[in-house]
């Protein structure tokens, strides 16, 4: 979906900040319904900024779809349908938008369905992201936790950091 009130400095979708047009759920529901598939992933930009899109996830459960949510941690997860599975970003410090994280939404995560996605720039984002997992019990609160490099970083670094704290976490 087009629009993202953040901007990370590392984003890979400034593609979906602005144009975009309008499709009603039906047609949108027609064209999914041609593809044949039963997974649908909502994404953006900031699914969760736009007002319709929670009727819209609903909707999806509401016709046998397995509905994944990809947010990225700023807008609260409340109103969210209990059927769909969310994988919420938490940023980190090199993304310049940590401080908008809403952290209630690590409470509502469920170990049967959610994930949790830390993308880190270097070091000291994987250690606050090893922070954050041990100060909201992430490891038993999430089915499972992400942790995405963003391009250039010293991958075989980030690895043997990741490797030897031990944490049941996937390097993507």
């Amino acid at each position: 979906l087009t629009g993202c009130p953040m901007r990370c400095v590392w984003c890979d979708s400034e593609y979906t900040f602005t144009g975009g047009e309008h499709i009603s759920f039906e047609d949108i529901f027609a064209k999914l319904d041609a593809f044949g598939c039963n997974l649908v992933e909502v994404t953006g930009g900031e699914p969760l900024a736009q007002k319709n899109v929670f009727p819209f996830i609903s909707q999806l459960c509401d016709r046998g779809y397995e509905t994944l949510i990809e947010t990225g941690g700023f807008v609260s997860t409340e109103g969210v349908d209990e059927r769909a599975a969310v994988i919420l970003d938490v940023k980190c410090p090199a993304s310049g938008e940590a401080e908008r994280n809403h952290w209630p939404n690590l409470g509502r995560l469920r170990p049967e369905k959610d994930e949790v996605k830390f993308v880190i720039a270097d070091l000291h984002d994987w250690e606050f992201a090893q922070e954050t997992i041990a100060k909201y019990d992430l490891t038993d609160r999430a089915k499972e936790i992400l942790v995405s490099p963003v391009h250039g970083i010293d991958l075989p670094l980030i690895a043997d950091a990741i490797s030897r704290s031990g944490l049941p976490v996937r390097l993507n």
